[in-house]
């Protein structure tokens, strides 16, 4: 879809009343409305407790419809109330990306005594003990599904690694010890290897393992008819892996299903590394982007505006880009906590949304609010989502000649679409002045985000000033 939108449909500190998926069914048509074109909703599968927001992954195969983890439904809702969403949202032509969290499993069914090695928590690659014996919460038996849709069961030979000594009430990082065991190669080099996260940490390396989560993978997109993954934590997973399940899933349901990855880390060679080593086959959230804007937000007008696009994924590999302000991981209370200041949530999704390139995310709390609370920034975002809609079109210039007030023109694809978006972390009123071209000699253009200025008339030489407030943005096009 031309100027397609994301939205991350949720936020952590959601009302676990079940009702979730009955809330994104009637808000559908809305969606479609504001320009929607696809949602990434939560890890809908049976988590550790019906608290759970779905990352504490307790059996993939349960999408809310067996009594297990003492509740059927999932934070979110049932089974049959997710599938009836997604159906509702595909009327709408708006594509639904499932949250794939297969790195780690919580909850396990019992416990199991086996051989493990302490490491160092700071370099994982270091072992501080000889192997002894721990007793783990290793085993998996999921006895509410009864073995419905998978007869697999876990147990400690298909991990690498747990957090928690139940004979001691330790915890520590152990690495499992065993025949072909050790931390999966392809993880992040951060703590000397970061395959470990948290929970029972999954073994890529193990053929059976690989297998049914490949088989997992097939199944959920044909039974929920899902259009995409977001794929979680992806640094800490085995990156030959990620590759290997997304080219099984897309041979059985086609090279269009889309997939876009987890990898937190401010460090674009890192990012760009990871694209190679996994060929394309998805893409990734621009951190770098994110992490400029959280920045901006911190340091007001000592940040040099002209530095936003700098180290970020949209503008070194604009077609492998999902451009986001924050997200459950970045907002406030979060263990990766990097929630961009209130004051720049305008310059920001002005940023993402007017741009042309990137695949641009909201977040559910910056555009409902969070715990309940309406945000103050629907309205601004609203109107940015409109004007992407509507006027977002042709090619970006950007203007980067003020550390403090900078300028992106989009040129448009006939006379009447085009926008250009002033931002500035200055604490004066500032213009920038952009050359419009002489064709646009007498046009008329104005501001519509609220600042009342006057309609700026393009000079007979094809220049205009554009002015904006004190730390605002101004957004302006050409009126009818």
């Amino acid at each position: 879809m031309e100027n397609g939108v994301m939205i991350q449909y949720f936020e952590w500190n959601l009302p676990s009343d079940g009702k979730h998926w009955k809330r994104l069914k009637d808000d559908a048509k809305h969606l479609s409305e504001i320009g929607v074109s696809g949602v990434w909703i939560p890890p809908a599968y049976k988590g550790t407790s019906e608290n759970d927001v779905g990352y504490g992954a307790y059996d993939l195969w349960d999408l809310g419809e067996f009594d297990q983890k003492g509740t059927v439904r999932t934070k979110y809702g049932t089974k049959q109330e997710l599938i009836e969403a997604i159906e509702e949202l595909h009327k709408y032509n708006i594509n639904v990306y499932l949250d794939a969290v297969l790195n780690h499993k919580g909850g396990a069914d019992e416990t199991e005594n086996f051989l493990a090695v302490e490491v160092d928590p700071e370099d994982r690659t270091v072992e501080i003990s000889e192997p002894f014996e721990i007793e783990g919460w290793t085993k998996f038996t999921f006895p509410g599904r009864n073995d419905k849709y998978s007869a697999f069961k876990w147990n400690h030979n298909f991990f690498d690694g747990v957090d928690y000594d139940n004979k001691t009430g330790k915890i520590a990082i152990y690495k499992i010890v065993g025949e072909n065991k050790d931390w999966d190669e392809g993880v992040d080099s951060e703590l000397g290897n970061y395959d470990y996260l948290m929970n029972a940490d999954i073994d890529f390396s193990h053929p059976e393992v690989r297998e049914e989560i490949i088989r997992w993978g097939k199944w959920v997109v044909n039974e929920l008819k899902i259009d995409g993954f977001r794929m979680d934590a992806v640094k800490h997973i085995k990156d030959e892996f990620i590759a290997e399940f997304l080219t099984q899933v897309r041979a059985t349901h086609g090279e269009k299903f889309y997939s876009v990855g987890e990898y937190w880390r401010n460090d674009l060679e890192k990012l760009k590394e990871y694209l190679d080593n996994v060929g394309y086959k998805t893409d990734l959230f621009d951190v770098g982007l994110h992490f400029n804007m959280y920045d901006a937000s911190k340091k007001k007008q000592d940040y040099d505006l002209r530095e936003i696009f700098e180290h970020t994924i949209v503008a070194t590999n604009p077609m492998a880009a999902v451009t986001f302000v924050d997200n459950h991981d970045s907002q406030k209370g979060s263990a990766l906590e990097s929630q961009v200041e209130s004051w720049f949530i305008p310059h920001s999704y002005a940023i993402i949304l007017l741009s042309k390139d990137g695949y641009p995310c909201l977040f559910y709390g910056d555009y409902y609010g969070v715990g309940g609370e309406k945000s103050p920034h629907q309205w601004i975002i609203d109107k940015l989502l409109e004007i992407r809609r509507v006027y977002a079109y042709g090619e970006q210039i950007n203007h980067l000649d003020n550390p403090n007030v900078i300028a992106i023109q989009r040129t448009g694809r006939d006379e009447w679409t085009g926008c250009v978006a002033v931002l500035s972390n200055s604490e004066e009123e500032e213009e920038i002045q952009i050359e419009m071209g002489k064709e646009k000699s007498g046009e008329v253009w104005q501001e519509v985000t609220g600042s009342e200025y006057e309609d700026v008339v393009i000079d007979e030489d094809g220049n205009a000033k554009f002015k904006v407030e004190p730390e605002k943005i101004s957004v302006w096009i050409r009126k009818s």
